[in-house]
């Protein structure tokens, strides 16, 4: 599978990002009971933000999921880790679909990996999914990732994670 990524454009994009973010199966993203308007609103903050970074990832030129990427000396994870240079925040969704393609998720996930490390100055992804998302705690396991310790967010308990650009590259060609 082959994906490119474009700038999310909060307004243009904004309904679909709604039916991606309230959907039941995306109850770890916490936007269950946004509105429109609070999607965009969201969006238009991100878009508005040096520090964080909205992008829909596409397939064939279609939406196929929502990807952010943050600065974790900035946002997210401010007070919680020490973060190093290097380092770049990211959360990813993949929308629920009645028709699951195997192996979709694990594209997208190694997809954004790769985004991410495109960049020469990324050494290192953080992420900090909710604890009881084991889902993605296999996913991220499958890219590289390595839980560190669980941290106390406002919103969660979330387990801290890392995988280095090295990590990554072993796991993607195991």
């Amino acid at each position: 599978m082959t994906f490119t990524f474009r700038t999310v454009d909060p307004l243009k994009d904004g309904e679909l990002l709604h039916s991606w973010v309230t959907h039941p199966k995306a109850a770890f993203w916490m936007m269950q009971d946004a509105k429109l308007e609070d999607v965009e609103r969201a969006y238009m903050e991100i878009a508005a933000d040096e520090h964080h970074h909205a992008l829909l990832g596409l397939r064939d030129g279609e939406p196929a999921f929502l990807m952010e990427k943050y600065d974790p000396a900035h946002r997210e994870l401010v007070g919680l880790y020490e973060p190093r240079p290097g380092d770049v925040g990211m959360h990813f969704l993949t929308p629920a679909t009645d028709t699951p393609e195997h192996g979709f998720t694990k594209a997208v996930i190694t997809a954004v990996m790769a985004h991410l490390f495109a960049d020469p100055a990324v050494e290192r992804v953080v992420v900090e999914p909710d604890v009881g998302n084991k889902p993605v705690h296999a996913l991220n396991e499958a890219v590289g990732f390595v839980a560190e310790r669980e941290i106390d967010k406002p919103e969660k308990r979330a387990l801290l994670s890392f995988c280095t650009r090295e990590q990554f590259e072993k796991a993607v060609t195991a």
